[in-house]
């Protein structure tokens, strides 16, 4: 068993039963709060300050992190297509567009020329096709909204702001992608065409810095990460727990001998959390 665990799981509406003995055993330590707009989620916040990323919101380094990149300034380009209605935007990512290699790499080869110009190199990356690596300079101190933060929610002007910087590169891109081929293919088939890009995830890491071992992301909390979180606070071991909704963030860590009636509340009583899956 090791002896220092933090998971990272969803506040649920419908928790593990485990979940009120593993709480009586902890204390709410930090707090995050996003408000509508906040370029992160609180999960990407969370997970960031657990790994020691630097970087405010907005100025996270994803890209670096997540590819080992170092002293390089880069960040994700994903393309989408983008539905904007009267007061929320509809994007739907590259695993929603059920894009192809053959479609991806012809959108790279049309595309990578404009954001050249501008000193941004993309290169594709993962198995994902319409997921790219670009590097460059411009991209060291660009500020950037999480593709996850606004999907299907409503565009507030300082998050359409923080796009500002590369919007005319999107402009451009909107034209092209509108009458390229692979877009009349694609509609041909009934599907939605790639008609635009979103760039997320970027900045610059000076040294070296490896995922946290220590560090677990979970999609659903179950009886068994509780356990486990149990059996490491009763060894006197290093047990963390961070549960995060639309909103806010908050993490659990061991409670000091003596002080958990202080917050006995913790579990459907006290504000961190109401125990439904509210933060």
């Amino acid at each position: 068993m090791p002896d220092k665990l933090h998971l990272i799981a969803p506040a649920a509406a419908t928790a593990p039963p485990q979940l009120r003995g593993l709480l009586s055993a902890m204390v709410p330590t930090g707090r995050i709060e996003c408000d509508e707009d906040n370029p992160s989620t609180p999960f990407e916040l969370a997970l960031a300050r657990a790994n020691g990323l630097p970087g405010e919101p907005g100025h996270i380094p994803w890209a670096a992190f997540e590819t080992g990149t170092v002293g390089t300034p880069c960040a994700w380009v994903k393309l989408c297509h983008w539905q904007v209605g009267a007061d929320n935007v509809t994007l739907s990512p590259p695993q929603d567009l059920a894009l192809d290699d053959a479609t991806s790499q012809a959108l790279l080869q049309a595309m990578a020329p404009y954001f050249q110009e501008d000193g941004i190199a993309l290169a594709p990356y993962g198995a994902l096709p319409g997921v790219w690596l670009a590097t460059g300079e411009p991209l060291r101190r660009l500020r950037t909204v999480s593709l996850d933060r606004l999907a299907g929610q409503r565009l507030t002007p300082a998050l359409l702001d923080a796009a500002a910087g590369l919007r005319r590169l999107q402009n451009e891109m909107q034209m092209l992608l509108y009458t390229h081929p692979a877009n009349e293919a694609r509609q041909q088939l009934g599907l939605q065409p790639v008609n635009s890009f979103w760039l997320s995830g970027a900045g610059v890491l000076e040294q070296p810095l490896a995922p946290a071992a220590h560090v677990r992301v979970e999609p659903a909390l179950t009886a068994a990460s509780c356990a486990e979180l149990r059996a490491l606070l009763r060894t006197g071991g290093d047990a963390r727990l961070t549960l995060y909704g639309d909103k806010a963030a908050q993490e659990f860590a061991a409670a000091p001998a003596g002080l958990w009636p202080k917050f006995k509340g913790v579990f459907g009583l006290q504000p961190a959390w109401d125990g439904h899956g509210q933060l």
